[in-house]
């Protein structure tokens, strides 16, 4: 296979499915990449191999993925799964992407590159979360899709969103209710929702939501107004206490999950220095980029969630656009057929960007579960507390790189990606900045762990190579 490709999409969920089929349609060399054995991403995961053949537990929006599947196969694109991209970097004849597939490292150039790696889990840091026996929803939702496996004994779901319910309603389906949903979606949010309502009634998502939240609650026990969670255990979680206007209390569990939203997977885009801004109204940072998906970094166009949290169905059209933009810049699609050919798609946006402002006003994660306690760990990869990160900003750390030297936070294999939004968000807090001001962690290649041994089976240029011997 080529080393040099017209466009090269990292991620091949709904986003990235979509812009390698739309680049290569209309006539680009491309290349797609992905971790994973299959297309599919974490919203389709596994659907090329599911071990379910109907909608029935994970529902028929799952089943839209097999569209794209087929879609991509028909593209002449090509898929390269079981690979990491573990750097990125724009220059001025394109873009080089580094890769591990098979335990071989390699250097690829693309003249532009469209960065789909999707969303990840927003922290949850409360007392306890750290234990064995405590997961995501997202996790396990993963263990559902790809292998039909469900939790085993008391299972207590815990935040909020509309992934919790969904997941909840998944776990009925597939006849292992969850013992308990807690709900800690603040009561104030209503409030700011109430101003979205009427654009939130005529969107497609209306409907869809009350008949999630009327499945769950005829099967499962749910308590709202959650405003503290701990979970209690020693070895590993055994009960989860919760605090509401009527005080603590307590339930026995097996099994804890937390979920309390997503936020767009920075890592990569953000290690290329394309720039960050922060939503306010999500309360995490997106790519700064044009309605094309173009990033303030030449070469490198930024799709799906990554670039604002909006669904399935709006990263696709992302996507759609993103490789438009990206064949069009390589020559190979004029800015008339660009444009003709994404009118469909910028309609099918707004229609479904409508009630966007609803969910995110409704369903904003509580302050108390993004900033923690003072004895509750931030960074799990160098065991840092909140206490920690208070100390060192006592000490003169005012920022997330700052506070590396004096705490070791964001130094771990994951390099900040788990703990660097509630790094700044405890830091503006605590320091009485906005997290624009703040900043965040800037991973560095490689931005995945790779086998030294790999990385220097990577030929060297004829230039890097004179300047090694002068050294």
């Amino acid at each position: 296979m080529s080393d040099v490709f017209d466009v090269i999409v990292i991620g091949a969920g709904p986003a990235g499915m979509a812009a390698a089929c739309s680049a290569a349609s209309n006539g680009a060399q491309t290349l797609l990449l992905d971790e994973n054995a299959g297309p599919g991403g974490q919203i389709y995961r596994a659907i090329a191999a599911s071990p379910f053949r109907s909608g029935r537990v994970l529902g028929h929006a799952y089943w839209v993925g097999e569209n794209w599947i087929n879609r991509l196969r028909r593209s002449g694109a090509a898929h390269r799964p079981r690979t990491t991209v573990w750097s990125l970097r724009a220059s001025g004849n394109g873009v080089e992407i580094g890769t591990l597939s098979d335990g071989v490292a390699q250097l690829l150039r693309a003249r532009q590159v469209v960065v789909a790696t999707g969303a990840m889990e927003r922290p949850m840091p409360v007392p306890g979360w750290t234990l064995p026996g405590v997961m995501t929803v997202g996790a396990v939702q993963t263990l559902l899709k790809s292998s039909a496996l469900v939790p085993h004994g008391e299972a207590v779901l815990a935040g909020t969103g509309p992934l919790l319910y969904l997941f909840a309603r998944q776990l009925v389906a597939a006849g292992a209710p969850p013992a308990l949903v807690l709900d800690t979606t603040p009561r104030a949010n209503r409030l700011r929702a109430l101003a979205h309502l009427p654009s939130f009634i005529a969107s497609r998502y209306f409907f869809k939501g009350i008949g999630l939240l009327a499945a769950v609650s005829r099967r499962v026990p749910i308590v709202r107004g959650v405003e503290a969670l701990a979970i209690a255990g020693t070895d590993r979680a055994n009960a989860i206490r919760w605090r509401t206007e009527a005080g603590w209390q307590e339930r026995r569990c097996d099994l804890v999950l937390l979920h309390q939203g997503v936020v767009p997977n920075i890592d990569l885009w953000s290690s290329a220095g394309c720039r960050a801004v922060w939503n306010e109204a999500q309360a995490c940072w997106h790519a700064e980029i044009d309605s094309w998906g173009q990033s303030s970094e030449a070469g490198i166009l930024v799709a799906g969630d990554g670039a604002g949290i909006g669904g399935a169905e709006v990263a696709a059209i992302r996507g759609v656009l993103a490789g438009l933009q990206a064949a069009h810049l390589c020559g190979c699609l004029d800015s008339g057929s660009r444009d003709l050919q994404s009118r469909p798609a910028f309609q099918a946006l707004a229609r479904l960007l409508r009630g966007r402002d609803f969910l995110d006003a409704a369903f904003l994660a509580p302050a108390w579960s993004r900033v923690p306690e003072a004895d509750t760990l931030v960074c799990r990869c160098e065991e840092v507390t909140m206490g920690d990160l208070v100390a060192a900003m006592r000490d003169g750390a005012s920022g997330p790189a700052s506070l590396k030297t004096f705490s070791r936070c964001g130094m771990g294999p994951c390099q900040g990606r788990q703990c660097g939004l509630t790094v700044t968000e405890a830091l503006a807090a605590t320091l009485d900045r906005t997290p624009t001001e703040i900043g965040h962690f800037r991973p560095r290649p490689p931005v995945r762990p790779i086998p030294l041994g790999a990385l220097a089976t990577i030929p060297a240029t004829d230039e890097e190579t004179t300047s090694v011997v002068r050294l």
